[in-house]
């Protein structure tokens, strides 16, 4: 049913064990029932976060095991497109016009999230854009089933999925909410910025102060969720994200930045034939790229608020399309 948060919840699912069993869909799937797995899992949850073990048998009789999702997730990755490629998938007048219109829409509550977290307005709203288009491609997938899938499935990242399964299990405890109606990407990703469990119970935050935290449909809490992730990865509040670079000499590929981790500094890069077209501390750790542009060549160093955007995306590219797509929201704004 709807509450007046607008999600899905059972009247205190996980205290009232007699209310969840009468309300329970009816039980169609059978996948995780009389699984070793799954009996060791629940004797885990029961033995050390006190849930009810009856309980969890009703659970997961609704959980289905979906094939789709593990032919996903086990699909060869795709060759890396190029940036001349990657950057128009997010770089779109739509994503800039809707992003605009959200920017508009929540601005009181994205100069909140800026004024408490350090984190610019932009940034926010470039990151709920890229990741789910401001909410309209949230993912359809039961997280239930997808975590469940790869939890007991999927033997390369089995630990990691049961992890995420325990977290999802202990938020929708602590969030009094129904843990077969919340959906999200096949991996499990939740809600406006496809938070995994683990990054929701860090990170999440209630910034309406209705006493829950909903990233599903309520933008003020996806919008202060963001901000305060940020601001523990520790963001820098009013620096640069980049700075544009120029290169010369033979040793220019000696500079590249294996990985994302900043392991060489402005002076050592200089060093190498790397200028910076901005005035940086010759000790400053930066990430330094070559992008395949649409013109040719970029030269490009990641700033420290580079890379706390890609601990959220581990992605040289996807950091670079929210940077860009963040300057373009503010344009965009201008010109309104």
């Amino acid at each position: 049913m709807q509450n007046a948060r607008g999600w899905m919840v059972r009247k205190a699912p996980w205290l009232l064990l007699a209310g969840f069993c009468a309300t329970a869909q009816p039980v169609l799937a059978a996948d995780y029932q009389q699984s070793p797995q799954v009996d060791e899992f629940i004797a885990e949850m029961t033995r050390d976060y006190g849930f009810a073990g009856e309980q969890l048998v009703d659970l997961f009789a609704q959980v289905e095991r979906k094939q789709a999702i593990l032919d996903a997730i086990s699909r060869p990755a795709e060759k890396v497109k190029p940036w001349k490629d990657y950057r128009p998938i997010f770089i779109t007048d739509k994503r800039i016009t809707q992003g605009a219109a959200f920017w508009k829409q929540h601005e009181a509550t994205l100069a909140r999230a800026e004024a408490e977290y350090g984190v610019p307005a932009q940034i926010i709203v470039a990151i709920i854009g890229v990741e789910t288009f401001y909410g309209g491609n949230t993912g359809s997938w039961r997280v239930m089933d997808a975590l469940s899938t790869l939890a007991f499935d999927y033997p390369p990242r089995a630990p990691f999925f049961r992890k995420e399964l325990r977290e999802f299990l202990l938020l929708t405890r602590e969030e009094q909410v129904d843990p077969i109606g919340l959906k999200g990407s096949y991996a499990g990703a939740m809600g406006l910025p496809q938070f995994m469990p683990s990054s929701f119970r860090a990170y999440a935050v209630d910034f309406d102060g209705d006493g829950h935290i909903n990233i599903w449909t309520n933008p003020a809490d996806a919008i202060g969720s963001v901000a305060s992730y940020f601001k523990q990865h520790r963001w820098q509040p009013g620096q640069p994200v980049v700075s544009a670079a120029t290169v010369n000499g033979a040793d220019v590929d000696k500079g590249l930045t294996v990985g994302l981790e900043p392991v060489k500094n402005v002076a050592e890069l200089r060093s190498l034939g790397w200028t910076s077209a901005d005035p940086l501390a010759n000790d400053l750790p930066v990430t330094a790229f070559r992008l395949q542009g649409a013109a040719g060549d970029e030269y490009w160093l990641g700033l420290p608020n580079f890379y706390v955007i890609t601990r959220y995306n581990r992605s040289v590219m996807y950091a670079m399309a929210v940077n860009q797509l963040a300057e373009l929201l503010v344009e965009a704004r201008g010109n309104n």
